[in-house]
């Protein structure tokens, strides 16, 4: 591998060269196709390959990179970017200079595309989101990203993911240069700290407090480690940042590197990311190509190596201390503390552990500054949150909004409202360890920041936002919920194996119509118990979920234990449906539900079970072909 010598001045003048490039190629046409895993799984790499071929077929010059033949007639780009976010209407196309997005693009496209729009300066109706009547040719315009505002994301649909180049020459790797020379460690600590930047992997606690915790360590090693398990039901955020944007994971990691004193990190990452995992390394090769990565970074002293690390998918290896001792080698299980992290982490030595959201905040900072960071979200939250919309909602996809947002423009605004024209009923929070919300005006309105959503029994977790209609039994959603953490749970401690086992027995038995209201005073006790001894973070919160509904929606507890006949759950459930002749039997909906109602093999028809089916909407969105019809 060519490696290059880079010093503060080659790095000037290759930041200035990369800039140039950029602004040329801003003046021939750009595709860009969406590439994250939703639009891959939908033929993304069809499209793209059918498009180069079309090119071919004319002579046009393609370029992939930034580089390109000023001289060439008509020549254009064509890239892979990350996600775009709007993975409803995938797969995805998005025409430069013009601004125009495509939805639903199939390979047969293509032609068409490059023949009207590309080079014919037409836009193809049908191709263009239409909502009410109306026509939105353009990506900005559209009301799923009208009220989100692209701060880490904004990379991910906008530039070729694997392309350093044009990361530095959007003002990648500025953030690091002026931390590296400009800046003491000191200083870098109090810029995260000023900024008010909170952990995105869920409890929010102050980043920056945390990196001046390390940095006041003594010890001659020091880790930074990347939290990118995402092991949330319906949680993509992470991955979604490491496929679109993972020099700006990187960047964050060796500033934060700078600031504690550590010469090496690790990024763990879910061994079911392999799209993330394979942009990660080449990221990571070509940070060390141009000599960003490695020994004595721009000829200074400080150096820094990456390694990325993958897990075997347990929930539980989300927790810092477990997370740790994975990359270990052992078993992935909770640690009592103290002592913490940045006191004990990997391998006893003080470790910096942040989730892949949070570094990817930290370069912009660095380079923007604190004001410009505090200018967006609340006070006690600035900034932004990056969520995964899923469930009963119109527009599901990956959303990014400033903190402070309130759940009806998320659910109404930026999703569209209820899927069917039914009546919202509910959200569901952080996953597992998040909880229940209402359809009353108080949590409609309700600011989407760590403090808010702590006063009424939740939390922003991981980002997950389950939309939920008038169809949801919210006791069925709470035993969901209790069912994947009693199955993730490690056992090591008696409140989190042994209490969540007994607290889905009981939900059982109510989803049964066979409680009693001793059995809700019980699980209420559990609840309590569980919370308050369970020995890491996952298992304190285990029981949110339950917590919620059991505050929220005590009536359809009562109806199962009273009445013995839950109004949702005994009638007829309306459920998705599959189209045989449009079904390819890939699998991706068998993969995806959550309560293995979907059977098939591979290339065959599959099956949908309505008495297992709960009408989540999880097989409507990750069907790569449209096969399977929403619910009406």
């Amino acid at each position: 591998m060519r490696q290059v010598k880079m010093t503060r001045d080659s790095f000037h003048v290759f930041q200035a060269n990369a800039r140039n490039a950029l602004k040329q190629s801003e003046q021939v046409p750009s595709i860009l196709i969406c590439a994250g895993t939703g639009c891959i799984a939908g033929g993304a790499m069809k499209i793209y390959d059918n498009l180069k071929t079309e090119c071919e077929k004319r002579g046009l010059p393609v370029y992939v990179g930034l580089k390109h033949d000023t001289d060439a007639e008509k020549s254009l780009h064509v890239k892979m970017s990350g996600c775009h976010g709007f993975c409803e209407m995938g797969p995805l196309v998005h025409i430069e200079p013009m601004g125009v997005m495509y939805i639903h693009v199939k390979p047969e496209d293509c032609h068409e595309i490059l023949e009207k729009t590309v080079l014919g300066g037409e836009i193809i109706d049908r191709l263009v989101y239409h909502l009410d009547g109306v026509a939105y040719p353009r990506q900005e315009d559209i009301p799923f990203y009208k009220k989100q505002h692209r701060v880490v994301l904004e990379n991910c649909g906008s530039s070729d993911a694997e392309d350093i180049e044009e990361y530095i020459a959007k003002g990648g790797y500025a953030g690091f240069e002026k931390a590296l020379f400009e800046m003491t460690d000191e200083e870098i600590c109090r810029s995260i700290i000023d900024s008010g930047l909170r952990g995105r992997g869920g409890g929010g606690f102050p980043a920056g407090q945390k990196w001046d915790g390390a940095r006041k360590q003594k010890s001659e090693k020091k880790y930074i480690v990347c939290n990118g398990d995402e092991g949330d039901p319906g949680a993509f955020m992470d991955r979604s940042i490491m496929e679109g944007n993972p020099h700006s994971v990187l960047e964050g990691m060796m500033i934060a590197g700078r600031a504690v004193g550590s010469d090496e990190g690790y990024i763990y990452v879910r061994a079911e990311y392999p799209l993330a995992v394979s942009r990660l390394k080449a990221a990571i090769a070509k940070a060390e190509e141009y000599g960003l990565l490695g020994d004595h970074v721009m000829g200074t002293d400080f150096s820094f190596r990456i390694h990325v690390n993958m897990g075997a998918g347990a929930f539980v290896c989300g927790e810092g201390s477990a997370l740790t001792a994975s990359i270990e080698g052992n078993r992935g299980m909770p640690r009592v503390k103290p002592p913490r992290t940045i006191e004990h982490g990997l391998w006893a030595e003080p470790t910096v552990l942040n989730n892949v959201e949070t570094f990817a905040n930290v370069p912009l900072i660095i380079r923007k500054g604190v004001d410009w960071y505090r200018s967006i979200g609340t006070k006690t939250s600035p900034g932004t949150k990056a969520f995964a919309l899923t469930g009963n909602v119109v527009n599901t996809g990956l959303i990014e909004v400033p903190m402070g947002t309130t759940i009806r423009e998320v659910v109404f605004d930026i999703g569209g409202g209820i899927r069917g024209g039914k009546k919202f009923k509910a959200v569901q929070i952080g996953g597992p360890s998040g909880g229940a919300t209402t359809a009353s005006r108080e949590h409609l309105d309700l600011p989407l920041d760590f403090d808010s959503l702590k006063s009424i029994g939740a939390m922003i977790g991981s980002g997950g936002l389950v939309v939920m209609d008038e169809d949801t039994c919210m006791v069925e959603t709470a035993r969901f919920f209790m069912e994947f953490t009693q199955k993730e749970s490690c056992g090591k401690c008696v409140p989190c194996r042994e209490g969540t086992k007994r607290m889905l027995e009981i939900l059982d038995r109510i989803i049964d119509n066979k409680g009693t209201l001793e059995d809700l005073d019980l699980l209420e006790e559990l609840a309590d118990t569980i919370s308050k001894t369970a020995l890491c973070g996952l298992g304190q919160s285990a029981c949110k979920p339950v917590q919620s509904t059991l505050k929220y929606f005590r009536d359809e507890y009562l109806a199962h234990v009273v009445d013995h006949h839950c109004p949702i759950c005994n009638k007829e459930k309306p459920h998705p449906t599959i189209d045989p002749e449009k079904c390819k039997g890939c699998g991706k909906c068998r993969k995806n539900c959550p309560m293995e109602a979907i059977t098939g093999v591979a290339k065959q028809v599959h099956v949908i079970d309505p008495e297992k089916c709960i009408n989540c909407g999880a097989c409507v969105t990750n069907c790569p072909f449209g096969a399977i019809a929403a619910s009406k």
